[in-house]
Formats: structure tokens, sequence, C-alpha cells
């Protein structure tokens, strides 16, 4: 059912314009950490070009959509701003972490799909655009690691 497909499409677009515009917040807000400020813009402009690539297979799908809101349903912000204080940095890595596992899964579900549907373009996309994803959780798990002894353990 293609309907179920754009549905999909539209939630993946729409965590991939959260999880860019969270990469940015989180950059700002920790602007005096050069690593997390200069790698969560790169990654935010990799989301952004996610977003940019989908835009044609969304369409191409919405036509044999109909409406559905699904998507609004579906669609939660699990990062609203970043956090102030000492756990700051490790629960904003910790929520981007979070949001970037939900497009891993989606990519996944699209790229079934589009075996399904012989989409061969709609399944190379998503084989390179899911390994893009997976090297921003691999980052983000990293730094996730390296934030935490110092977060937890260090004295006040």
């Amino acid at each position: 059912n293609n309907m179920h497909l754009h549905n999909y499409l539209t939630l993946l677009t729409s965590s991939e314009q959260q999880m860019s515009e969270s990469f940015r917040k989180v950059a700002e807000h920790h602007r005096d950490e050069p690593d997390i400020y200069y790698m969560c813009f790169m990654m935010a402009s990799w989301s952004d070009e996610h977003v940019r690539k989908l835009k044609p297979y969304l369409e191409q799908y919405s036509e044999k959509a109909g409406k559905s809101r699904e998507p609004e349903r579906l669609s939660q912000t699990l990062f609203k701003s970043p956090r102030k204080g000492s756990l700051a940095l490790l629960r904003d890595l910790h929520d981007l972490w979070l949001i970037n596992k939900e497009n891993e899964v989606s990519w996944s579900v699209i790229l079934q799909a589009s075996r399904a549907l012989h989409d061969f373009e709609l399944e190379k996309l998503c084989l390179v655009l899911q390994k893009e994803t997976k090297r921003q959780s691999d980052w983000l798990f990293t730094r996730i690691k390296q934030a935490a002894p110092q977060t937890l353990v260090a004295s006040e």
C-alpha cells in the first residue's frame, strides 16, 4: 500500500528536519566545545541534504497516497531545546542519538519497501543515506561515551 510508504517518507522527512535543527541548536548551545560545534553543523548539513533528496520521492508517492493524518501522529518531538548545567551536553547528545535511531529505522523500512516496489532509484538513495545516518549515530555514541565519565563521575 503506497499510502503507507508515503507516510514513512513524510515521517522521515520531518524527522530529518528535526535532526538538522536539533544538531544546530546543540552546536550553538555548546559552542565552547569546538568538536561539538563543528561536527554538529556538519551533520546538520547531511540531514538537510537528506530532506532535499527525499523530496522527489515524497511527491512521487503522494499522488497515490490520499490523505492521512498518520505522519502527524507518528511525529513526536524528542528534542525540545538544549539544557543547562553539567548534565546538559550528555543529555543533549543522548536526545540527538534517539532522533537519529528513529531515522535509521525509517531508512530501513523505506529500503525494504523500495525493494518490494522495484524502485531502484529509491533503493540506491536509501543505501547511501542510511550509511550517513549510521555515521551520525556512530559519532554521537562515541561522543556520549566520552562525555559520560566527565559528567557522571568527575566532581562538580
